[in-house]
């Protein structure tokens, strides 16, 4: 299995989780150094340390893989949020560009090292799902994704591509974004949701690991946010 955006997070939860279960990892990271920590835990086959939004390094990864793999799963990205207002349009093109020529170019370049059956599995979000100030940008994403997995589901077979689409996870990239409102909003959630707990990246890895086993999925969203999109407001 590759996983790309394995330094930390949903991504190496999920190589922990394969390599718990028996199966071998190759771990891809933009940063190096981080990447290198959590390969010292895994013992994957083999690290591959570079941006994923670099589509001819993602080709010439994929190029390079000495044998066929069942497995791919990303989850590199990461939401935006900023108002009209402060929006600069040429960063949000370049932002929503390259989310999805990252996700067309795995897909691109791993469609010949994936085996038949096998599963390309990306991680989005349902951030977008309802109208707000500052969302523009991360709804678009949110609306796009669903469709361009649904059709490369087609243009991929035998090879099954499916979306995880989360919503709030305890991550490390959380922390980066809420910075000192972490906390509240970890509470906020524990006192709000019908799961009342706060989802982690155990729980997204778990789905993940479900959907890469189940050989009859593809082209499909999986919702995971403990019930985040039946609250009010």
């Amino acid at each position: 299995m590759v996983v790309i955006g394995a330094s930390s997070g949903i991504g190496l939860a999920t190589a922990r989780r394969v390599r718990a279960d028996g199966g071998q990892v190759v771990m891809v990271g933009r940063n190096p150094e981080r990447l290198e920590r959590a390969a010292a835990e895994i013992e994957p086959l083999s690290t591959a340390a570079f941006d994923a939004g670099d589509t001819d390094r993602v080709r010439q990864f994929f190029d390079d893989l000495p044998d066929t793999v069942d497995h791919v799963i990303s989850t590199a990205g990461s939401p935006s949020y900023e108002t009209l207002a402060d929006v600069d349009v040429a960063e949000a093109s370049r932002h929503i560009g390259e989310r999805l020529a990252m996700t067309l170019g795995i897909a691109k370049y791993s469609r010949g090292k994936v085996r038949d059956g096998g599963t390309l599995l990306f991680i989005g979000g349902t951030g977008g799902r309802r109208p707000g100030v500052g969302r523009s940008l991360t709804a678009a994403l949110t609306a796009a994704l669903p469709a361009l997995t649904a059709n490369l589901a087609l243009e991929l077979a035998p090879i099954r591509m499916n979306l995880i689409a989360a919503g709030f996870v305890d991550s490390p990239l959380s922390a980066t974004l809420l910075g000192d409102r972490l906390e509240a909003r970890r509470e906020e959630l524990r006192t709000t949701l019908p799961i009342r707990r706060v989802v982690g990246p155990d729980d997204i890895a778990a789905l993940a690991v479900h959907i890469m086993c189940n050989e009859v999925l593809t082209g499909a969203t999986y919702d995971i946010d403990g019930g985040q999109q039946l609250l009010p407001g």
